[in-house]
């Protein structure tokens, strides 16, 4: 492990002599971390509901059907208790909650009033808001067809509106940036990965000393690890001070979930992610080239990856494509352990996926690397 020694060593050393590249790793993720949270915002098109009928009436139907119908809401459960619509909250199959109470239909000709309750998946502050906002809508309007209907029936009595109590889960107050803040602090870590690994390998190829390292006797495992362990180290460190100073210090953001485990997956995602750079590298000749290919992939990267809009309301076509992006995976888990407190269980799928990513990218940048010895 001699050779790696050094290589490490002369790494580092480039690294931090290296006056420009120093603020854009790490001043710059910093000052977008405290920037980006305060103007970004974006729409929510399609919201998933799991509802809970304890009625089973011919109003509780209606009031379901009439929710479905409006098109904002897709319908994932229809359980017969509370903890199993939580549980698909958990597992983010669903936004909102709806519980329809027992005697829902009797009590509003008997009383003419009843309650209805909703959870929300609060994390995503917008679709949060937006989504109560259009299901207490739809419940007002069918609430005024009830109430007409109702009159016929009983003469003199006073109907009052249907009262709906909301709960917001992992996210009480519906502040966006609980929800953003982890999610740009994974695409700035994945900036520095991509763009930063893949500029110093080929910034060598412009001056000519990678010429030297290919034919000295220095393996080509050695050399490739002594590239990407030092931006592997750097990714930790950057992610390290965004999440403990912006994240906590100035947007009071607490993890909920473990840090060892947050960790543990951002090491796995810095692996993949250098491997992307590295592959980028493979392909570039010049630095203008590896920036304009890194561009075209961040901008899919940014875009496709849930970070703004929700992956429910894209095109089949483009939902493909999200879940192609590793980001994606990376944003997600960022959600679940630090907002909800998910455990390895939960996010064991995205443990398998990036653990594919990161062979392939690897495994492909190695393959097509050549060295002449």
């Amino acid at each position: 492990m001699r050779p790696l020694k050094f290589l490490l060593v002369k790494e580092f050393k480039q690294i931090f002599r290296n006056k420009t590249l120093l603020p854009l790793i790490f001043v710059m993720p910093l000052i977008q971390l405290i920037v980006m949270p305060l103007a970004a915002d974006y729409e929510v098109k399609n919201i998933n509901i799991s509802i809970i009928d304890n009625d089973q009436s011919k109003f509780s139907k209606e009031l379901t059907s009439k929710i479905l119908a409006s098109g904002y809401f897709q319908l994932v459960g229809y359980n017969h208790s509370f903890n199993e619509s939580l549980k698909e909250i958990e597992n983010d199959k669903a936004d909102l909650i709806l519980e329809i109470p027992k005697k829902f239909e009797s009590n509003l000709f008997r009383y003419g009033f009843e309650k209805l309750f909703i959870a929300v998946n609060a994390i995503n502050g917008i679709k949060a808001s937006l989504g109560g906002a259009y299901l207490s809508s739809i419940i007002a309007n069918y609430n005024d067809k009830i109430t007409s209907e109702m009159t016929n029936y009983s003469k003199g009595t006073e109907f009052k509106k249907i009262e709906v109590t909301a709960q917001n889960w992992y996210n009480p107050y519906l502040n966006y940036k609980i929800f953003m803040v982890p999610g740009i602090l994974v695409i700035l870590v994945t900036m520095v990965g991509a763009y930063m690994c893949g500029l110093n390998i080929v910034k060598e190829k412009e001056i000519g000393t990678i010429e030297q390292i290919n034919v000295s006797p220095i393996k080509k495992h050695h050399y490739i690890l002594g590239k990407l362990i030092p931006f592997w180290v750097i990714g930790i460190v950057v992610f390290s001070i965004g999440f403990f100073i912006i994240s906590c210090l100035i947007y009071g953001i607490i993890p909920i979930g473990n840090l060892f485990l947050l960790y543990a997956y951002l090491a796995l995602f810095l692996a993949a992610i250098l491997g992307f750079g590295l592959l980028i590298s493979t392909y570039s000749e010049t630095q203008q080239q590896a920036m304009s290919i890194s561009f075209f992939f961040m901008m899919i990267f940014i875009l496709m990856s849930g970070l703004f809009t929700s992956i429910d309301a894209m095109p089949s076509w483009a939902q493909k494509i999200a879940f192609a992006n590793p980001v994606t995976y990376f944003i997600e888990v960022m959600r679940m352990v630090v907002l909800k407190g998910s455990g390895l269980a939960n996010i064991s799928k995205h443990i398998f996926i990036m653990t594919g990513f990161a062979l392939f990218f690897n495994t492909w940048a190695i393959l097509n690397y050549r060295k002449t010895t």
